[in-house]
């Protein structure tokens, strides 16, 4: 781990506990200027320790002697998971209030900003300064995993290959990836953060927008019949790799069994779209977890609020936050209320 030779700051007027600042290497390879702005305000506004880990066992280091210091991350979601797990396997979450400076593009920081961070870079490093700190619900499954946001069974990356997003309605809970804000249903981008149409798949690149305006583009009339045959090709592949009717894998959704606290919400004699599982907040004081099944069919979906949440069935994908886990045949999460502390912004 590389140190600067100013790694510690001692402006004139210290507010609060001092700082140690870990900058995750990604963020000082894809924005420098956003990682130097929020140095600058950290450093003007207490003292501080600046951290540059080049790996995971640095990063792990620089937390693990951390001593007294308040831990800021300055990064984007996968930097902010890699601290709360390194502090859940330390079983010292609780005991520390973590910060966290959002630095990366829109999609890479959906958790911090569904947590209630600012993702303005200034506004992120002066709430470190003069936030409160704000416990919050997380999830633990069986195998020691941790869950922030939220949880999507399966995973999402199925079918087309695309993660979803959630996104915190109210700063209550998460809605499920394929909801909107008035819970239409859709997907979103995971590189840009964007609201696709359900069905709608991407468009190829002959036909989207300025695909002609290349210059090096030819004129569009003589690719029409190359894309025609191109697709027809891909219809009779398609067609012949597709089961017969009445196969197994001819019916839709996926055959889960959910459990929450022990009363079962779906089987495996009925299909389910999707599952989601979100911790909530530590507003609520419930510690419970807000369930949700979605069905195939055109019915409203079921809710409940559990401590602990089983999902079982053939070979699954989850995804708990930005990473996905499995294949597993069994999975079981439960609340943790109150588990860790966040810095956010006052009101």
């Amino acid at each position: 781990m590389s140190a600067q030779p100013s790694g510690h700051c001692f402006p004139d007027g210290v507010r609060g506990r001092p700082l140690l600042v870990v900058i995750d290497p990604v963020a000082r390879r894809t924005d420098g200027e956003s990682v130097r702005i929020a140095k600058d305000v950290l450093c003007a506004g207490a003292a501080a320790k600046i951290c540059l880990p080049d790996g995971p066992e640095e990063y792990a280091r620089a937390l693990s002697r951390r001593g007294h210091r308040r831990p800021v991350v300055i990064g984007d979601d996968r930097a902010l998971l890699r601290a709360v797990a390194l502090l859940h396997k330390e079983r010292d979450l609780a005991g520390v209030a973590l910060a966290v400076v959002p630095v990366g593009a829109p999609g890479a920081v959906a958790l911090s900003r569904a947590l209630g961070v600012p993702t303005d870079t200034v506004a992120a490093a002066r709430t470190v300064l003069d936030g409160t700190e704000q416990s919050l619900h997380l999830l633990t499954d069986d195998s020691d995993g941790i869950v922030l946001g939220g949880l999507d069974i399966p995973s999402g990356t199925e079918e087309d290959g695309r993660p979803r997003r959630r996104k915190r309605s109210g700063g209550v809970r998460l809605p499920g990836p394929r909801e909107g804000a008035d819970g239409a249903a859709q997907d979103v981008s995971h590189e840009s953060g964007e609201a696709v149409t359900p069905g709608a798949g991407p468009v190829p690149p002959e036909e989207g927008p300025g695909a002609d305006a290349r210059p090096e583009a030819p004129a569009a009339w003589w690719r029409a019949p190359l894309l025609r045959k191109a697709r027809a090709a891909l219809a009779l592949l398609t067609a012949r790799a597709r089961p017969a009717a009445g196969g197994p894998a001819a019916t839709p959704g996926h055959r889960l069994r959910v459990e929450a606290d022990g009363v079962v919400l779906a089987d495996l004699d009925r299909p389910v779209r999707w599952v989601s599982v979100t911790p909530g907040d530590g507003a609520d004081g419930s510690g419970l977890a807000e369930v949700v099944v979605h069905w195939e069919a055109a019915e409203p979906p079921v809710r409940a609020r559990a401590r602990a949440v089983t999902v079982s069935g053939a070979d699954f994908r989850y995804r708990a936050d930005v990473v996905v886990g499995g294949p597993v045949r069994t999975r079981t999460w439960t609340v943790q209320p109150d588990a860790w502390r966040l810095t956010l912004p006052h009101g």
